[in-house]
């Protein structure tokens, strides 16, 4: 099967069925239940005032928010890249694409790429390739799929879930590290490297950073599952083992939560997976992530128009806004200093691994 129509399945499984982690786990989805935020009852602020916007690689966001790499490479998908960027440009919040390895093995899929710097000229752009794929075309590839869409950085993802998962995956990840540091010394623009839905550990972090790597997206568990996606592909086409292997490993990982404490301090930091909400925003924010990515709850919207997707966006920087005021936090830069107070499982976990809560 070749990519492009892995792509376009993706993405009609995550728009029709449930595919974000389950709920009977030991963990809170995310673990954003076991984070709580001190309310202060004399804010001594006023919500008007309340400024949302920050700054990642010296580019000004209006919010805190990235819209996450989701899409790309089949002609399908060229509308829903459109409306999301026709979003991220009306909001000035950063956006990335899906995998651009569909436009590498078939040119004719590169406009469903390009489209998005098209329509949002002046708005922060990721382009996006996996490790595996670095590791068989080298900085070359790198380059192009940067170029392909002018983009302000480079997400290099991390999917060996997945990859475990598909019966087509690639397991091969011997070099990946390698061909990592290679690109970070060579390319111009900031690498990010990103997990797609199992998170990324302190140990693990610590290599990327001393790699080169100029940001961390910990993409954790709580989310999209695509151990989950992979099992309903699966079924579909009657493979047993890939289906039974996507429900055993539904909900393995990192809880995103958990994955910002462990990679937090060093390079900066975007919270993705199970972020769907103002205060997941603000508690992200809280724990040393500088940037929230939001990508499953913005699918089905962008499928819509682009309208659909700006509520959801609107809808999210307003709960952010109350939660701010709630906490007394009159800018984003205020954030780092409000108590925040972790519980339960996130806590367990933190603390077999030795972290000092405090």
């Amino acid at each position: 099967m070749n990519t492009s129509i892995r792509k376009i399945e993706h993405l009609k499984l995550c728009a029709e069925e449930d595919v974000e982690a389950r709920k009977n786990t030991m963990f809170s989805l995310a673990g954003f239940g076991d984070i709580h935020l001190v309310h202060q009852a004399l804010p001594e602020i006023n919500k008007k005032d309340i400024d949302t916007s920050t700054r990642f690689f010296n580019r000004r966001f209006s919010a805190p928010i990235m819209i996450a790499s989701m899409t790309g490479g089949h002609p399908d998908t060229f509308e829903i890249n459109h409306r999301l960027a026709l979003a991220a440009a009306e909001l000035n919040v950063g956006i990335g694409v899906g995998s651009q390895r569909a436009a590498i093995e078939d040119p004719k899929q590169e406009s469903s790429f390009k489209i998005v710097r098209d329509a949002a000229p002046d708005v922060f752009v990721q382009a996006n390739i996996g490790a595996v794929q670095l590791t068989k075309y080298g900085v070359r590839m790198a380059q192009k799929v940067v170029d392909m869409i002018d983009a302000d950085a480079l997400s290099i993802h991390l999917n060996f879930l997945q990859e475990a998962i598909q019966p087509e995956g690639d397991t091969d990840a011997t070099g990946c590290l390698t061909a990592i540091r290679k690109v970070c010394s060579e390319l111009s623009i900031p690498v990010i490297v990103k997990e797609t839905g199992a998170g990324i550990s302190y140990e693990t972090a610590s290599a990327l950073v001393d790699a080169g790597v100029s940001a961390i997206d910990v993409g954790g568990m709580g989310g999209t599952s695509w151990a989950g996606v992979e099992a309903y592909r699966a079924k579909d086409r009657g493979d047993v083992m890939s289906e039974h292997l996507g429900n055993v490993f539904w909900n393995w990982g990192i809880p995103t939560a958990a994955s910002i404490i462990e990679c937090r301090g060093r390079v900066p930091v975007i919270a993705t997976g199970g972020v769907r909400n103002g205060i997941d925003v603000l508690k992200s924010l809280g724990l040393g992530a500088n940037l929230c990515g939001i990508a499953l709850p913005l699918l089905k919207p962008a499928m819509k128009s682009k309208n659909h997707v700006i509520e959801i966006l609107v809808q999210v920087i307003e709960e952010l806004k109350v939660a701010m005021f709630l906490c007394g936090c009159a800018d984003i830069r205020s954030v780092k200093n409000i108590p925040v107070i972790v519980t339960g499982n996130t806590r367990q976990w933190l603390e077999g691994k030795d972290f000092d809560i405090k």
